[in-house]
């Protein structure tokens, strides 16, 4: 038989045969890989591979039959405790010797053993877990050949901001061996998927992406001023629409705000963040997902692993800091095909709530060297807050800067807001003024690239095209109709559907390089009646006019 072609190039037919082994064994006797599926398998048997496959797609299995194929243990990096318990038992039933470690197993060291010893088939952790050298010694000496990362979005979404061992996972890979890497998520808007491999040390890594379009979810959205008018909107909205649903907010007195608000009007609802008890977080979700509360208002930390068919709304009563985020949380309605309903409430002034936009100079060069000398010279870890007076810093640019630091292996995170030195720092004091300039450059980069983000969140919120053309543009899927399923198209102002803004000879195109004399190379991401968005290098998004472009010829094919 000859060579088959996968994503990432030929896959030989003894290759071949051994994936169909594997499904066997994981799925059953005459079982498939569904689409989607088999590409990334065949992507991460042969190259590190990122995979873009909707809800309810079987990751689980693409990376337990990707394991088998490559010859030795798995280990997945996954978001949260009860996808750890869920995922172990669909191994388990797979007939797979699957384990977890996370810091609610008790003898962690015979799991570890095991791993070492070969006696474990999939480890099923979380990246906090891989930020411990005797963590990563004890899994080195198991040799690994797969490092999946479950839920990839999580390696920019939540790295930079409040888990930033996420941004260890590329020097957590090298202390491994180098394992192949397979990331997978639900949702990767076409910059996204860049950085997720930019972080996790793939850049060239091949890309699968099936089907993000949920044509069964009607998308509307609500522009309003008055904030407190919008609270009001928005339980309005949540006792019309019944049924079972989410609300999402930004922050975790909103979810309280807004629970105590749904009460009062007659609606069961429990809040839900991040900062909760893991018992307590644990019950609302449980009650949720058995349809005992009806109605859960959330913060982005819930939905992981929330595969509910019956929830027939999302309503977003805060503005998403990125399209990404909006996609995912919105794809959690309407799982089991029927219709459903995404309302967006968009409050313009909420765009600049985000902390990333705080005020306060960012740490420069020669403050985070004095930072890096500091933990250096203390093995046993030094407390944040000293390490800022020490520098001269204020606590929120140390803050900032401390995820570009992890990313680069220069510190790691200890409880009590303490930082060690990681594997990226030596005790070469010589050397720190090129790391400290590195991390400096991440800062003021990931600051660049977060603004740019907002304002593509700010341009589907306040933009009068079609909604669905306008997301699925940035998650890479280019329609040129619009989509009937819409409220500015059940407004019958669905932009101009069928004849694109950018359809003029000449005119950018949506996934087009292209090269601007300032601004260097970039990527079109959406076009529309006067305008043109371009995702570039280097300098982030930026919304430039049509027309202006037309004239000057501003942008030129890469």
């Amino acid at each position: 038989m000859p060579d088959a072609s996968g994503p990432c190039g030929p896959v030989p037919s003894p290759t071949l045969d051994a994936v169909d082994a594997a499904v066997a064994r994981v799925l059953g006797e005459g079982a498939e890989l569904g689409d989607g599926q088999r590409e990334a398998v065949l992507g991460a048997v042969v190259d590190d591979c990122l995979a873009v496959l909707p809800p309810a797609a079987g990751k689980t299995a693409v990376y337990a039959v990707t394991g088998l194929v490559l010859g030795g243990p798995t280990i997945v990096v996954s978001p949260t405790l009860s996808l750890h318990h869920d995922q172990v038992a669909h191994l388990a039933d797979a007939g797979l010797r699957a384990e977890a470690l996370n810091s609610t197993v008790s003898g962690r060291d015979a799991v570890l053993e095991r791993f070492g010893a070969g006696g474990i088939d999939v480890l099923i952790t979380s990246p906090e877990q891989l930020a411990r050298e005797d963590v990563l010694d004890a899994l080195a000496a198991g040799a690994p050949t797969l490092l999946a990362v479950d839920e990839a979005h999580c390696v920019c979404d939540w790295g930079p901001d409040f888990r930033p061992d996420y941004l260890g996972l590329a020097v957590a890979r090298r202390r491994l061996g180098t394992p192949r890497v397979l990331a997978l998520t639900a949702t990767a808007s076409v910059p996204a998927r860049q950085e997720i491999l930019d972080l996790l040390g793939v850049p060239d890594a091949c890309i699968v992406v099936r089907d993000t379009d949920r044509p069964n979810i009607h998308l509307a959205g609500h522009l309003v001023h008055d904030e407190i008018a919008k609270w009001e909107r928005v339980v309005r909205e949540v006792v019309d629409l019944g049924d079972s649903g989410i609300v999402y907010v930004t922050t975790r007195a909103h979810t309280t705000l807004v629970r105590d608000r749904l009460r009062a009007a007659g609606i069961g609802a429990e809040a839900y963040d991040g900062g909760m008890k893991a018992a307590e977080r644990a019950r609302v979700q449980d009650a949720f997902m058995a349809g005992e509360v009806p109605v859960v208002v959330a913060t982005s930390a819930f939905g992981m692993g929330i595969d509910k068919p019956d929830v027939r709304w999302v309503v977003h009563g805060d503005t998403p800091t990125s399209i990404d985020a909006y996609h995912q949380e919105s794809g959690r309605a309407g799982r089991d095909g029927q219709p459903a309903r995404a309302v967006l409430f968009h409050r313009p002034q909420d765009l600049g709530r985000p902390k990333l936009f705080a005020s306060g100079r960012d740490a420069r060069p020669g403050a985070l060297r004095t930072v890096l000398a500091a933990v250096a010279q203390n093995p046993d870890g030094v407390v944040q807050d000293d390490l800022a007076r020490a520098s001269g810093l204020s606590k929120a640019a140390l803050a900032r800067a401390v995820p570009a630091l992890v990313a680069l292996g220069a510190v790691r995170s200890l409880p009590g807001r303490r930082l060690a030195a990681g594997i990226g720092l030596t005790g070469d004091l010589d050397g720190l003024g090129d790391l400290a300039a590195d991390a400096a450059a991440l800062v003021a980069r990931r600051r660049e690239r977060e603004q740019s983000k907002v304002e593509l969140v700010r341009r589907f919120a306040e933009g009068t095209g079609c909604r669905r053309r306008t997301l699925l543009e940035v998650l890479g899927d280019v329609r040129d109709d619009a989509c009937g399923r819409c409220d500015h198209c059940d407004a019958g102002v669905p932009g101009d559907p069928g004849s694109r803004a950018g359809s003029a000879d000449g005119d950018p195109a949506p996934g087009e390089a292209v090269r601007h004399d300032t601004w260097g190379r970039g990527t079109v991401t959406t076009v529309a009646d006067e305008s043109v968005v371009v995702l570039f290098d280097e300098g982030g998004y930026r919304t430039l006019s049509l027309p202006v472009v037309r004239e000057k010829q501003l942008l030129l094919p890469a």
